[in-house]
């Protein structure tokens, strides 16, 4: 499993503190410091939806111009996603061919079902 957080998200370190306590192997990407490549953007963003791989809360999505903000499509996510690695939402989970954001009662199922 490989995991796409940020070093400074507070749900990001639960979710790798949960993971190592429940002895799930998982591989961590840090999105600020490690980049993120188009290819999987287009993956998750494609799995998740544009709505739902774009964390609305952040405080960069804020800071877009309003421009930015309209129209929000998978092609405008992938894109504002790479020029602005800490707007995907976070943690991000991939696992085979699975795609799961967020760390939740429900995500915790998808891991370890």
């Amino acid at each position: 499993m490989i995991v796409w957080t940020l070093k400074s998200c507070d749900t990001c370190r639960k979710a790798l503190k949960w993971l190592t306590e429940n002895g799930i192997d998982h591989a961590i990407v840090d999105v600020r410091e490690d980049g993120l490549e188009r290819d999987t953007v287009a993956q998750i963003v494609k799995a998740l939806g544009a709505e739902n791989a774009v964390n609305r809360r952040s405080t960069t999505w804020r800071n877009l111009a309003s421009e930015q903000r309209e129209g929000l499509d998978e092609t405008s996510a992938i894109e504002l996603i790479l020029a602005n690695p800490t707007l995907m939402k976070r943690p991000v989970f991939i696992r085979d061919n699975s795609i799961f954001a967020g760390f939740t009662d429900a995500t915790k199922t998808k891991i370890t079902d």
